[in-house]
């Protein structure tokens, strides 16, 4: 069984609260201390609410205090836009009992990724389709309807691409235009293949871009920025060291044998890609977009409460 011994050997970190949990207890046999699960079961999604609650379990799960809202949705791959709508409702409900701000309240969304790379274009698709009004409230307040917040979305590009840190560009922008909350979109990296584009995270702690496949970068988070940050994000990737020590294990166990400590002979054939190659379905194209739209139906439907879905395409560029 994938343990943390084999995580730490492969320097492998879980961007999902929900999977961390699941290794730690499956070790232990028992509820973490500190940790508290709440779970709400619909008709085509299930949402389970991690709390880690205090420093002791901060270290143990390896994620800071806060809640992490995780919603496992595998209609979210099917051909079923009622479904997904109903998804896209979920998570706007989650977002508002999260956002908890007065309506003439400034919101930034941020798009973090690179569009160029179709797995870590989630970021850059959703605020494609976000409904931004800050600058109407200057320049247009004649075509503000009751119930919309003042929005200000960007999709800041990646290190790579741009030689600046995301954070630095954010936190510019976050002292520019003082908003009073920011909403972070990222790619994850999973432990299962099954949440690949089938699971949504919530969290109210913010974000480190590029984590979850070893890339080191500041972190967009309050004490960063200086301002509450939910994440929002969504598995894409996962890496190919899980999927060949499940493998190895599920060999082992079908010929009889004992499953074994396999990281050094992994590390082995993956040394070309310096042990982090990461593993994506071929057709993620269609699963990002999918995905990037019931995000961004859920930021508009907790943003802008007083407009319908079918008033959009009004205010959307």
């Amino acid at each position: 069984m994938l343990d943390s011994k084999f995580l730490n050997a492969m320097n492998i970190s879980l961007d999902l609260a929900l999977e961390a949990r699941e290794i730690i207890r499956g070790e232990t046999g028992q509820e973490i201390p500190g940790v508290r699960v709440d779970k709400d079961t619909y008709d085509h999604a299930t949402v389970t609410t991690v709390h880690i609650e205090d420093q002791n379990a901060q270290t143990i799960m390896g994620k800071p205090v806060g809640k992490y809202i995780t919603i496992e949705a595998p209609v979210i791959k099917e051909n079923n836009q009622q479904a997904h709508r109903e998804v896209a409702e979920i998570l706007a409900e989650q977002l508002k009992n999260l956002i908890n701000l007065p309506m003439e309240l400034n919101v930034l969304v941020i798009g973090l990724g690179n569009w160029n790379a179709t797995p870590d274009a989630l970021g850059p698709k959703v605020v494609d389709q976000c409904l931004v009004t800050r600058h109407l409230y200057n320049y247009a307040p004649q075509e503000l309807q009751g119930g919309m917040r003042p929005v200000s979305a960007l999709a800041p590009g990646v290190l790579g691409t741009t030689g600046i840190e995301t954070a630095e560009i954010v936190r510019g922008v976050v002292e520019k235009t003082r908003p009073s909350l920011i909403i972070a979109i990222d790619s994850l990296a999973a432990r299962s293949v099954d949440r690949i584009a089938t699971t949504i995270q919530v969290a109210d702690t913010g974000i480190n871009p590029g984590s979850g496949i070893g890339n080191k970068r500041a972190g967009i988070n309050q004490e960063t920025m200086g301002v509450r940050v939910i994440a929002i994000g969504v598995p894409t990737v996962t890496h190919a060291a899980i999927i060949a020590q499940d493998a190895i294990e599920k060999y082992i166990n079908s010929t009889g044998g004992q499953p074994g400590d396999a990281s050094s002979a992994i590390k082995n054939v993956l040394e070309p890609f310096g042990s982090n190659l990461t593993v994506t379905p071929k057709e993620i194209d269609i699963l990002i977009e999918d995905t990037a739209q019931i995000i961004a139906g859920a930021i508009n439907m907790a943003m802008h409460p007083g407009i319908s879905p079918e008033d959009y395409g009004y205010y959307l560029h």
